[in-house]
């Protein structure tokens, strides 16, 4: 079979959705170029997903994928198609596929004009028996199903059975494996067992899945499916039971039971199906058992089935021999390899040839594809070459002429631009020139309102009684100007130390000139119960002031001490306020 240079491969799962792109490598080996994966949460007891879900979400994929059309594979869930395993005696080719029709009629359960159906001849021999898979879907089902996916601009080229694409990807990867392989692919809503021995096949699907372990969640906490769900990807675990220590979270301990009860009843019908397949099929007892499908990545999975199977339990690794591209989103499809084996084996389809080739194709692609067939390829390939080799002529010649046309009219833009960007410039020196004039009146008109939004602010944040200011000194290097030296020396404070605060706008006034750095208020308050404590509270107002540099920390550099008595009705206090910024001295 002729590689295809690009491959989509689709999956439809009964709660999922896969696409993944692929790319034919030489000597018939693939390359993972681009895979996506959406969950639709589904209800197990109602149809599956709808239409326009399928719709939406293969969109939304093909959009991230930037996959416009092409053809593509797709795989339908096992628990939508009819399949049965048929053992014929060895008999001539002229009267095989009369039997299998035989065959056909008698196995599937309605009526045979009314389902799409193949088969595949497995294994057999001149003297030994031929094992035939058949497989049948409705025909009503399949058109919905394939109009959901033309729907998005896809063309169907494979229709395949989701355990048969398994099955192709397991020879694929692990085609040196001798005896007899059990894959188990647990799904949604199905448990698919999947035999695997040189020359032979068998599958059976069992309706218990993650679904059933999502339902039993829900019903034991009594809360909705997707709550139950997420619940169980957040904290499912299989129980390990026995002397194994439960998790401390009670709620994580009952999700672990429910899984492991779940996973249990999966075993039972497991240990069935494994008789049911050596007694009735004439098959070996697996000697390894391969773990896929959703639920494979549930923490101590492969630990509960090697402890009831007693057989070496991997999980299935469909990208065993496919290679990943460097594009890929490989975060994603490290956390999805156990979900990757549909892909794979229906990418398979188209690279090479492959043991198991069902096609469940609706008649309408089959009408199509056969028409296709009967075209004039080289025909219409030299006729579109002609026309493309016109075309871009013409469009060359084109885009030439409205090249030459833009850039004239963009040269036309641009030396406007630039006599503008020339009249800008000289008022932008202008502008300078005069912010240089301007700064000095902006400054002198700021500082005339400086005093009086000063004496504004002492005054509203002066407390509403027994207090009252009687004088307001300004300071300049810490020290009183404009009054007398004796007056000086009645109203300095004790010396304190000097702060960085003080350092920094000492530097300032010798750097600057003399400035106002500062004020001293003087005051009474009056004997009250407060005392001392009214002075305080205007000490604590003053800290949010814009105007003062007050450290709420460093309260007594700020406050001078006074000593109230009982003797007095009014007790002077006295305030050291150093302003943010200092003014000019007049």
């Amino acid at each position: 079979m002729a590689a295809a240079t690009r491959i989509i491969s689709l999956n439809l799962g009964s709660q999922s959705i896969e696409l993944a792109e692929f790319h034919a490598r030489p000597h018939d080996g693939l390359t993972l170029s681009g895979y996506h994966f959406r969950e639709v949460l589904v209800d197990p007891t109602g149809e599956g997903m709808q239409r326009t879900q399928i719709v939406a979400a293969l969109r939304e994929m093909l959009d991230e994928l930037q996959i416009k059309s092409g053809n593509v594979n797709y795989a339908i869930a096992e628990q939508s198609v009819f399949a049965r395993f048929v053992k014929l005696p060895a008999v001539g080719e002229e009267k095989i596929e009369r039997i299998i029709s035989f065959e056909a009629q008698q196995n599937v359960p309605f009526p045979i004009d009314e389902v799409v159906w193949d088969y595949q001849l497995v294994g057999g021999g001149a003297q030994e028996q031929i094992q035939v898979v058949l497989v049948a879907i409705k025909a009503d089902l399949l058109d919905e199903i394939n109009g959901a996916v033309e729907e998005t601009g896809l063309r169907t080229s494979i229709v395949d059975v989701a355990t048969m694409a398994l099955y192709n990807a397991f020879r694929y990867n692990y085609s040196v494996l001798t005896g007899c392989s059990l894959l188990i692919d647990i799904g949604a809503r199905t448990t698919n067992l999947l035999f695997i021995e040189p020359g032979k096949i068998f599958s059976r699907s069992i309706p218990i899945g993650g679904g059933s372990i999502t339902s039993a969640i829900a019903k034991e906490f009594n809360e909705p499916f997707t709550a139950a769900e997420f619940r169980k990807k957040r904290d499912g675990f299989v129980s390990l039971g026995g002397a194994c220590p439960e998790p401390t979270d009670v709620d994580v301990a009952r999700v672990s039971k429910i899984i492991r009860g779940t996973m249990t009843r999966l075993h039972a019908e497991l240990m069935r199906s494994i008789s049911h397949y050596r007694v009735q099929q004439c098959g070996n007892s697996p000697e390894r058992v391969f773990l896929s499908g959703g639920t494979a990545s549930t923490p101590y999975l492969r630990e509960f089935f090697h402890e009831k199977l007693q057989l070496p339990i991997e999980v299935f690794n469909p990208l065993r021999n496919v290679a990943v591209a460097d594009s890929a989103p490989v975060d994603e499809i490290a956390r999805s390899a156990h979900l990757l084996g549909e892909p794979v084996g229906l990418a398979l389809r188209a690279a090479r040839d492959c043991p198991m080739e069902l096609n469940l194709r609706p008649a309408n692609v089959v009408r199509r594809q056969e028409l296709e067939k009967r075209r004039l390829f080289f025909i219409m390939a030299a006729a579109c070459f002609i026309l493309a080799l016109l075309g871009w002529g013409a469009y060359y010649l084109r885009a030439a002429h409205v090249i030459r046309y833009c850039t004239d009219q963009l040269q036309q833009k641009i030396d406007i631009m630039r006599a503008a960007e020339a009249q800008l410039d000289k008022l932008r020196k202008q502008t300078n020139s005069l912010d240089t004039i301007a700064t000095p009146l902006v400054a002198v008109i700021n500082d005339r309102s400086f005093w009086p939004e000063i004496l504004d602010d002492l005054n509203v944040r002066l407390p509403k009684e027994d207090i009252w200011i009687t004088e307001l000194v300004p300071t300049s290097g810490g020290k009183p100007i404009g009054m007398d030296e004796k007056r000086i020396a009645q109203i300095t404070p004790s010396p304190t130390p000097a702060g960085p605060i003080a350092a920094a706008k000492s530097a300032r006034v010798d750097s600057t000139g003399p400035v106002i750095d500062g004020i001293f208020v003087h005051g009474l308050y009056l004997f009250s119960p407060k005392q001392q404590e009214v002075v305080v509270d205007y000490f604590r107002n003053l800290v949010g002031s814009r105007f003062f540099s007050i450290d709420p920390n460093n309260q007594a550099r700020v406050i001078r001490p006074t000593t109230p008595n009982s003797t007095e009705w009014a007790f002077p206090y006295e305030l050291h306020l150093d302003f943010r910024k200092p003014t000019q001295m007049p």
